[in-house]
């Protein structure tokens, strides 16, 4: 094997580490900062960059990039979009809502971020089951679950910190079962589609933002 090669695997442990400690230590700046009502203006304008930043980190260490795979992250990106449309600018779907500004730009009232963001969330929910159930049916529906797990605690702090708003005294049910729904479809496409979904960022990721949500919930 050349030499490159191999000089290039003995790091993938550290620099797997690396990215680990990167992503933990984003998330608890972030925390602070968003608790912090002074520093709360400044992160709240930069949550869209965060989420392109450990979209990024974990695209890293993809090791896939066929047209199948493209072809997942493409429909996972158009399908979150889509019902996204339909349901801010009809209320049908989810509920009565709005996106605001400071999710980044919009297209039909719905930010692009919020299509990155379903493509990020199946992914990492999808992976962790991946090689841990065999059945498909099964594996998409437990990471859907985990989906509206991680929702229940987002959507308290969304609108806490103004990044949508619901125009209703309650988050309706609507909400989690369509949530469930759309994720279940994407799900069901990436344990179909054909490409390598090892990536050993999965668990520290999702349960990074699962922790972040979670306590901002609480703290808000």
């Amino acid at each position: 094997m050349p030499k490159n090669i191999n000089s290039f695997l003995s790091l993938k442990p550290e620099k797997t580490l690396i990215a680990k400690i990167f992503i933990t230590i984003l998330h608890v700046v972030g925390l602070l900062g968003l608790y912090w009502e002074q520093s709360r203006p400044l992160f709240q304008l930069i949550t869209p960059f965060h989420l392109i930043v450990v979209t990024g980190i974990l695209l890293y260490f993809h090791r896939d990039f066929s047209r199948s795979f493209i072809g997942f992250l493409s429909f996972a990106f158009m399908v979150g979009m889509s019902t996204e449309i339909i349901g801010v600018n009809t209320g049908l779907l989810f509920g009565d809502y709005s996106y605001s500004s400071v999710m980044g730009i919009r297209i039909f009232g719905v930010p692009l971020t919020i299509g990155l963001n379903w493509f990020l969330l199946v992914y990492l929910t999808g992976g962790i089951f991946q090689n841990m159930i065999k059945n498909d049916l099964i594996a998409a529906v437990l990471a859907s679950i985990l989906m509206v797990i991680l929702d229940l605690n987002l959507e308290i702090v969304a609108v806490e910190l103004n990044f949508w708003q619901w125009h209703q005294e309650s988050i309706p049910l609507s909400n989690y079962v369509t949530w469930f729904l759309v994720a279940f479809i994407i799900q069901m496409v990436y344990r179909k589609a054909s490409f390598e979904k090892e990536n050993p960022l999965h668990l520290t990721l999702f349960f990074n933002l699962l922790f972040f949500f979670a306590i901002l919930a609480m703290l808000l």
